[in-house]
């Protein structure tokens, strides 16, 4: 390969597009973050509060009879997450429910990174939306950490999901961590996301 050669493939690799941003990320950093500086009393931006992670996880408590449901539970919260999940396993042994220890009775997934807002930007806008009777969600649903939790009864209610080929629908729960000090601050910061929230 000449020098000319390798100019023109330098220049070349040197003009490829960096993939778009999601677009709550960018909203974030460019609309939300400055917005809350004054607004919550702090004087520099990286003090305002973050999305750090979102857990989905699915217990799937009738595996412990059939295990093929869990590899399905699997299958659908890779297809909602896009990435694999991991196995969870009983802590201890429950006779009345024929539970034993270390038995796999769900799955989980974190989400972190662009995946996290893209994940974040697909409940708020697509899949909450979508719940029958939908009034909003409680504010009340923050552990005193600033990390909030919800649960949704099915997984049908992402639009990626193919309702015919579903075996079993199935519920699951959705935690989204933050850095905030307090559940105050948790709630405002997930209000500028746009999660509906019902007044209190």
């Amino acid at each position: 390969m000449t020098a000319q050669q390798r100019k023109k493939k330098e220049e070349a690799s040197s003009q490829v597009e960096a993939p778009p941003q999601p677009r709550l990320k960018e909203r974030y950093f460019k609309e939300i973050a400055p917005a809350l500086v004054g607004r919550l009393g702090y004087r520099h931006i990286m003090q305002v509060p973050r999305l750090l992670k979102i857990v989905v996880s699915m217990g799937v408590g009738v595996a412990t009879q059939d295990p093929k449901l869990l590899d399905s539970a699997m299958q659908d919260l890779t297809t909602i997450a896009g990435q694999r999940p991991v196995i969870t396993r009983s802590k201890r042994s429950i006779a009345q429910f024929k539970v034993r220890e270390n038995n796999p009775i769900g799955c989980k997934v974190t989400i972190r990174r662009d995946r996290m807002y893209e994940f974040l930007d697909r409940l708020i806008s697509t899949a909450l939306p979508r719940i029958r009777d939908f009034r909003g969600l409680p504010p009340e649903a923050v552990d005193g950490h600033g990390n909030y939790s919800l649960g949704l009864r099915e997984q049908i209610v992402f639009p990626e999901m193919d309702v015919d080929n579903i075996s079993r629908v199935q519920g699951m729960n959705v935690t989204i961590v933050t850095s905030a000090k307090n559940d105050e601050e948790a709630l405002i910061l997930l209000r500028e996301f746009g999660l509906p929230l019902r007044e209190t």
